[in-house]
């Protein structure tokens, strides 16, 4: 779907970085859902979310989080966010997303915390 795009690479052994572009909403949010589902099952459960191009987030795209982080938590795994606009950040801040998740402003802070 054009205004969303989202790409995964391993950073090392136990790290992969999704870098998301665009639109996270619900017209897109299942595609979203899909790649970290896929991620998920290949043991890939440590992962960075690189949100410096991420225009926009709706409800259901940050639904898509809070789905998967219990699982991802319990197999010893976590979600952590770089580069977080000030608008999307206001977000999180005001739905309690920052006391759930850490975020970073660089790639190389959050993969210390792994």
């Amino acid at each position: 779907m054009e205004g969303y795009k989202a790409e995964c690479q391993k950073i090392n052994d136990d790290v992969s970085k999704i870098t998301i572009k665009g639109f996270l909403d619900a017209h897109t949010a299942s595609q979203f859902e899909e790649l970290l589902k896929s991620l998920i099952e290949e043991g890939q459960i440590r992962l960075i979310v690189d949100m410096a191009k991420l225009n926009y987030i709706s409800s259901t795209g940050l639904g898509v989080f809070m789905g998967y982080i219990e699982d991802i938590r319990e197999k010893g795994g976590d979600i952590k966010f770089v580069r977080v606009p000030d608008k999307i950040y206001k977000i999180f801040a005001i739905l309690g997303f920052t006391a759930i998740y850490e975020i970073f402003n660089e790639e190389g802070e959050a993969i210390e915390k792994f």
